[in-house]
This record gives C-alpha cells, sequence and structure tokens, in this order.
C-alpha cells in the first residue's frame, strides 16, 4: 500500500447482497473454496463454517466503516476493560442484528440445511463464569447498538472456566474445549503484539542533578498477541471490536535443551507462556494459583494499554489529551493494576513527569464495583507483588504515600481511617489492596444498584468515600433484550410485536403498551401458550440429556446461577425438603406441581459450594424416586450450565429465584432476564431486586425476608440460629434428616458439617429466612392456582421492565461516567 494514499482514497467493496439466492451462492462459495468441501459430503459444521463466514463478510464491511468514522471525527473511544466476556454463541446474535434472520434461513433451505441443526454446533466461548461476564457481553452488544466507538479488551481462554459434569452427584471439571477447531469469528492481529514483564529488577539512571528515571529489567518476558471479534449493534448501525489476548513464548523452544535431549524442558518457556492463558480463574488456594492469576491479569491489563497508547498516538502528537479521547472502564477489580502500568507506561516509557501522569491517568480511569464481600476484593501478597512487578510495587508505593498525604493533612484522617484507605493492608501480612488501587485512581466508581451503590458508602468504601465524596454513583445494571428476549424467545416477541407492533425492538421503554392487555383472557391465553410451548422445549432438553420426564403443566420454579453460599440455593434445597415432608405427610390437600430446577457452577477449591451441588443432587434422586409424592415435586440440577442453556431455561420459567441474603447481591441481571420473559420473581429486597419491584409493581413480585439493614442489625446485636431453628418444626425436620443422612445413605456424615454450619453461625442467614420463604412460597401457590391473577402479574412483569434494557445503562454511563 502507498504510504501516500489515505484510506478514504482506496476503492471500497461494493455493498454485499441481502438476496437469498445470492447468499446460497456465497455459502457454496465459501464450502468450496475457504473449507475445501463439496457440498454433496459438507457435513454441518462445515455449513456452520461456511454460513459464519459468509454473515462476517457483511459484518467486515460495517467494521471497516465503524473504524473508518472514530478515525475521521476523532471521537472519544471507550475501553472495557474486564477479564470475562461471557458472549456465548454468536451466529444468532449476528444475523439477527444485522437483520439478515428471515434471509439467511432461507438460502439455507434452499440447500437443504436446517439453520436450527447447524446454529445448535456452534460452540458457546468459555471466556467467562457468571453475571460479571455475561453483563460485558451485554454492554458490548449496547455500546455497538447506542453507537458508541468500544473495544473490549480481555483474554483468548484456551479453555475457560471448566466443562461441568456430574459423577455421582459431585461436580467434576472437565476442559472446555471450544477452540479445538478454531473459531471463524476471529482476526488474528500479529502486527498488534507487546512484550509483557515480570520480575527482574529496578535501575535508577540519570545524573546528580537530574530527575531520576527509573528502568525495569524484567527477567522474563513473553508476547501478547491480539485477537478481534467483531461485535455488532442491533441493526448493524455500528460494529465495535473485542480485542483478546493470546500468550506466545519469546522464544518457542529451546533448541540446545532439545538436541541435548531435553525434550520436554525444551518447551519450558512455551509451556509457561501459554499457561497464562489456558484457564480461567484457576484455583488460587496454593501460592502457585496466585501467582498465576496475578500474571494474568498483568498480561491483559499491560497489554492493552500499550495498545491504547499507540492507537491514541497514531492520531496526536502526545498523551495530554488523552483523558479528553480515552474512557477506560475497570469491570472490577481484576484490571485494576492498569492504573499503576498507565502511570509506569507515561513515565518510564513516555517520560511523562509523574504528577501529570497521577493526574491523567485519574481522568481517564473509572471503575464499577461488583461487590461488596471484602474477600472479593482482590489483595496480593505484598512478596509476591513485588517480586513478580517490582517498577508497578514502586508506584502503589508512591500512590499511597500522596493519598495518605493528603488525608491525614488535608481531612485530619484517623489513624483507623488511614489504616482503612491505605492501598496496603496491613492486618497480618502485608497486602496490595487492589479496590482501594482502583479507588483512588478512577475518577468515577459506580455501584450496579440503588443499594449496592448505597451500601458502598456505608461498608467496603466508607473512608474512601469521606476522601472523595463525589467519586461514587449509580449505574443500575441491565440486560440486552436482543438476546435476552427477541433471540432466545420468538414466540413472545412475535405475540408482543402482533399486540403492540415492533416499535419496542428499537425502543424496549414501548413494551409498557402490553399493561393494557394484561388482564385480557385471549391475551393471557396466548401468553400462557408460548410460555407452554417454551417449557415442553425445556423438557424435551431435560429428558434427552439425563432421562428425567418432567411436566410442563407443573410450575417451573428455577434457580440458575453461579453457586456461591450468599445466593442461598441452599436455602431453596432445604425448603424443597420441607415441602417434600409435608406433600407425604398431607396428600389430602391439594398442592401445586411443582418443578424445581438448578444450574450453575462452583468454584474448583470452593468445598461448600460443591457440597451444595452434591446435596442438590442426593436429594433429587431421593425426591423424584418416591412414589408417595405422586409426581407433585420434582428437584432437577442440569450440569454444564453457560449462555445457550440459559438461552432455553429463562423462557420457560414460571417462577424466578432471587433469593440473595439481602445485601450481598451487587444486582444481579438474571432476574431481569426471567421477568422480562414473564417469570414471577420470588426474592429478598437486594440487589436489584429493590428497583424491579418499583417498576413492575410490588403487587407483581413476592418479596420476603430481612431486608440490608435488618441483616446488618442482626449480625451486630447477637444471632442465635439455632433458637430459630428449634422454634421451626418445618426448618428443624428438614435439617435434621439431610444432616442425618436420609438424602446421603451411602454416606450419613456427608452434609453433617454443613448443616452444623446453620445451627452454629449462620452467616448467610438460611434459618433466619426460612419461615419467611416457606411463607412466600406458599402465597406463590395462592398465585398460581388463579391463571387470571397469575398470568395478569407475569405480563405486568414483561411490560414493565423495559428500563432495565443495557442500552440505558450505557446511555447513563456515556453521559455521566465516559462524557462519549
Amino acid at each position: 500500500m502507498n504510504n501516500s494514499v489515505s484510506p478514504v482514497d482506496i476503492p471500497q467493496p461494493a455493498p454485499r447482497s441481502s438476496n437469498p439466492e445470492i447468499m446460497a451462492e456465497e455459502i457454496i462459495e465459501r464450502l468450496t473454496y475457504r473449507i475445501g468441501k463439496d457440498a454433496k459430503v459438507a457435513k454441518p459444521h462445515d455449513w456452520l463454517t461456511a454460513t459464519i463466514l459468509v454473515v462476517r463478510d457483511r459484518i467486515i464491511d460495517r467494521w471497516m466503516e465503524s473504524t473508518r468514522k472514530v478515525y475521521a471525527t476523532g471521537d472519544k473511544r471507550v475501553y472495557y476493560l474486564s477479564l470475562e466476556f461471557l458472549i456465548g454463541r454468536l451466529m444468532r446474535d449476528a444475523v439477527s442484528n444485522l437483520g439478515l434472520m428471515e434471509e439467511i434461513t432461507d438460502a439455507l433451505t434452499s440447500l437443504g440445511v436446517d439453520i436450527n441443526v447447524i446454529s445448535g454446533l456452534e460452540p458457546d466461548a468459555a471466556l467467562g463464569n457468571g453475571g460479571l461476564g455475561r453483563l460485558a457481553a451485554c454492554f458490548m452488544e449496547s455500546m455497538a447498538t447506542v453507537e458508541i466507538p468500544a473495544y473490549g479488551y480481555g483474554i483468548r481462554y484456551v479453555h475457560g472456566l471448566f466443562r461441568q459434569q456430574m459423577a455421582d452427584g459431585w461436580q467434576v471439571e472437565l476442559p472446555e474445549t471450544w477452540l479445538a477447531h478454531g473459531n471463524p469469528w476471529e482476526f488474528e492481529r500479529r502486527e498488534s503484539s507487546y512484550e509483557i514483564g515480570y520480575g527482574g529488577s529496578v535501575e535508577s539512571v540519570g545524573g546528580y542533578d537530574d530527575v531520576p528515571r527509573y528502568v525495569w529489567k524484567p527477567a522474563e518476558r513473553v508476547i501478547a498477541m491480539a485477537y478481534d471479534t467483531p461485535i455488532v449493534g442491533w441493526r448493524g448501525k455500528r460494529v465495535n471490536t473485542l480485542r483478546l489476548w493470546s500468550a506466545q513464548p519469546i522464544d518457542p523452544i529451546l533448541l540446545d535443551a532439545f538436541n541435548a535431549g531435553d525434550h520436554i524442558g525444551a518447551l519450558r518457556e512455551s509451556n509457561k507462556a501459554e499457561a497464562l492463558t489456558r484457564v480461567l480463574y484457576p484455583a488460587d488456594a496454593n501460592p502457585a494459583g496466585q501467582e498465576l492469576r496475578l500474571r494474568q491479569e498483568y498480561f491483559f491489563s499491560s497489554a492493552s494499554l500499550q495498545d491504547i497508547l499507540r492507537r491514541h498516538l497514531q492520531q496526536y502528537p502526545d498523551f495530554t489529551n488523552l483523558h479528553d479521547k480515552v474512557a477506560i472502564q475497570l469491570n472490577d477489580t481484576h484490571p485494576a493494576i492498569s492504573i499503576a502500568e498507565l502511570i509506569r507506561l507515561l513515565v518510564d516509557v513516555h517520560g511523562m513527569d509523574m504528577e501529570e501522569a497521577w493526574d491523567i491517568t485519574r481522568q481517564t480511569f473509572s471503575y464499577t464495583n461488583h461487590t461488596l464481600l471484602p474477600e472479593a476484593l482482590e489483595s496480593w501478597p505484598v512478596p509476591l507483588f513485588e517480586r513478580l512487578l517490582p517498577r508497578l510495587m514502586q508506584i502503589v508505593y508512591a500512590i499511597n504515600t500522596k493519598i495518605l498525604l493528603d488525608a491525614r493533612k488535608g481531612k485530619k484522617f484517623s489513624d483507623g481511617q488511614i489504616r482503612s484507605i491505605s492501598l496496603i493492608d496491613e492486618n497480618g501480612d502485608r497486602r496490595v489492596r487492589m479496590g482501594n488501587l482502583a479507588f483512588v485512581g478512577s475518577h468515577s466508581i459506580n455501584g450496579v444498584s440503588a443499594l449496592h451503590t448505597e451500601l458502598m458508602k456505608e461498608t467496603v468504601f466508607a473512608d474512601l468515600h469521606a476522601l472523595y465524596p463525589a467519586r461514587i454513583n449509580n449505574k443500575t445494571n441491565g440486560i440486552t433484550p436482543r438476546r435476552w428476549l427477541m433471540q432466545c424467545n420468538p414466540g413472545l416477541t412475535g405475540l408482543i410485536r402482533e399486540t403492540i407492533g415492533d416499535s419496542f425492538e428499537d425502543d424496549t421503554d414501548a413494551l409498557k403498551a402490553l399493561d393494557a392487555f394484561a388482564d385480557d383472557k385471549t391475551f393471557q391465553e396466548k401468553f400462557a401458550a408460548v410460555k407452554r410451548a417454551n417449557k415442553v422445549k425445556l423438557a424435551n432438553l431435560v429428558g434427552s440429556r439425563m432421562g428425567i420426564r418432567l411436566d410442563p403443566s407443573a410450575m417451573f420454579d428455577i434457580q440458575i446461577k453461579r453457586i456461591h453460599e450468599y445466593k442461598r440455593q441452599l436455602l431453596n434445597i432445604v425448603e424443597a425438603v420441607a415441602l417434600y415432608d409435608q406433600i407425604r405427610s398431607h396428600p389430602e390437600l391439594d398442592w401445586v406441581p411443582r418443578v424445581k430446577l438448578f444450574a450453575g457452577k462452583a468454584a474448583p477449591s470452593y468445598h461448600n459450594a460443591k457440597l451444595i451441588i452434591k446435596l442438590a443432587n442426593d436429594v433429587a434422586r431421593v425426591i423424584n424416586n418416591d412414589p408417595a409424592v405422586r409426581g407433585l415435586l420434582k428437584v432437577v440440577f442440569i450440569p454444564n450450565y453457560n449462555v445457550t442453556l440459559a438461552e432455553t431455561i429463562v423462557p420457560a420459567a414460571d417462577l424466578s429465584e432471587q433469593i440473595s441474603t439481602a445485601g450481598m447481591e451487587a444486582s444481579g441481571t438474571g432476574n431481569m432476564k426471567f421477568a422480562l420473559n414473564g417469570a414471577l420473581t420470588i426474592g429478598t429486597l437486594d440487589g436489584a431486586n429493590v428497583e424491579m419491584r418499583d417498576h413492575v409493581g410490588a403487587e407483581n413480585i413476592v418479596i420476603f425476608g430481612m431486608t440490608a439493614e435488618e441483616v446488618s442489625r442482626v449480625r451486630n446485636e447477637g444471632y442465635d440460629p439455632r433458637a430459630i431453628i428449634e422454634g421451626s418444626r418445618e426448618l428443624s425436620q428438614a435439617l435434621a434428616a439431610i444432616a442425618s443422612g436420609v438424602f446421603s445413605p451411602d454416606d450419613r456424615s456427608r452434609f453433617a458439617e454443613l448443616i452444623d454450619g446453620i445451627y452454629t453461625s449462620d452467616w448467610f442467614l438460611v434459618a433466619g429466612d426460612f419461615d419467611a420463604y416457606a411463607n412466600a412460597q406458599r402465597e406463590v401457590d395462592q398465585i398460581w392456582a388463579d391463571p387470571t391473577s397469575w398470568y395478569g402479574k407475569t405480563i405486568r412483569n414483561t411490560a414493565r421492565m423495559g428500563w432495565f434494557s443495557s442500552d440505558r445503562t450505557i446511555r447513563q454511563y456515556a453521559t455521566e461516567i465516559w462524557r462519549a
């Protein structure tokens, strides 16, 4: 390419046709020349790849146009740094957003190919774990939809989290192999490669009269290689980039060692580099796991920042306007190391003054907090941090010095407040507090629900809030309605379109028009028919995968999320046991048939979470095989929860379980997905449940249990779970059955310790909220028994959930934080 020719002078390809006949011809062309297969012998996966390539070509045209536009206008770019991007399958998402679903379907049909068959072969991108990663994926799609120039930065995990299987009811972790056959959506960008250093030493250079400069000489280096995936906004108005980093060694093989016979040792550097991007959240119960996590976080943070600075210098002469042209959002504390790294790059590499670099850094970064659990706010042992990242340790100390002096002299902070805001935790072994680093290095710190934001000010960041009272703000989470209504629930989408028109596709607030039909008998019947069809689909999936027969006329009572004690799957299971006892004891009562469905993964080193999965499966085995239950209650734990599974489960839910201990769930987004798809929520006043109640109406959600304020008071004033248990017959009998081995005859003490924890401490208030939860479930039964009331409430949920679109959330970020 002649460097004197600007990109706008280069002839551009003609727009590609959306004619199904032409698209069918292109699919055959890709099949023949890109995959090397004759259509007569092509397998379904060949058709899938060929179809993706045809769709991808249409995305590329818009992708390049989007990129050219931002270079031409000089618009501010947003960079979203996240350790997780749970994007799921992309083909249907991309085709739908381009408005080509009918055309692609017709093209494939003309070739004798069923789009449903081949799209089902696309692997879920194993790039996340739960809500954090799914939120990042929704935000990427919404940023493209509302036309914000944005890059997402993360890690290209080879195996991601893990593939969950069950062995005798226990979770078994197996490697996810989503990249085994390549990824047709991604593009390798070998020109975007950066060196990442670890260890070594820091040297001071400069003469006696000079301001000292510091040079970090790492002992180890790896290469970060970029892979780009296009993210299409609704109606294809803009295409943004998800850039993921893969680690490669400087020297892939030590030939001297190999030729000397050390064939394994010769690949040591290669294996060490590749380990960085193999697994999401390696177990950190041991020092090696902790070191790998810190290496991962620095790896992707440094590569991303080097890439951002390179792109900035392509358009501007220096970094004095960086904060005017760049907004960097930290999705939780995982990329918080970026704050120290940006200062290092500006000062050590680009020669900027430390004070100016600190000022620019704070104006450039913003931080989203996702947890009120102190243990979830990452911290690293100082010896590990200093050994692995010696120059960044110096910078952290420099930032800390500035912050603590300002707090002591300017705000007259006490010793206790100083200890609280310090970047170094000195309670026990010294640790670097990444949450505090993210806070002091950002101009904006946002919570993800109104309740969570207020609790941040009062709890984990109380003293930092006192130091910087203008920084904390709220941006309630949202979900993309394209994937979580239009794509996953075409039946309901079609019914809504038939009833109120299609304006809701561009503005979810238009769903409010459904309110007028909530009590309409004809509409309720159609709404119920859509729900039943979705339940039949889920029942067929459970039957084919697990051999369990479900009755679609039963209430589908669903809790799907990461397994954690604060999310209280245990409360749900204990109530199921109590219900089981009542059904057997009182066969004369008119019980509502229920299917309790669970899904979710437990962290490999989280013993109690894995034990809760085992308990769910043990309880399911007993209840599902007891003839005395007469099919009125079934319990199912569906393995290997992922985005694709959620797309089948969510539309089929009648009851959505959002029952976390109040004050512990930052927001939740599963609650929004269920409600949008016409499920009734049973939940505590926690996270976004509070705002959902305000939007859907208190009469259209079932709230129970202690509030966050009451939880705090009970914990502070003293809590006696044993007394509560002994005062509740149903609870005490259910716990006794579990603890004594009724559900684990092969190991009667299996759950004794788990249940003993409820008796002796019960930090998550399973006992404290049990009676309120059981009563709320009986209230749900009563509503279910009146179909007119039930569907009136669930239709109003769908009608009133439009505010919880991630488009609204992103517009708030853009206006109030990024100024984009």
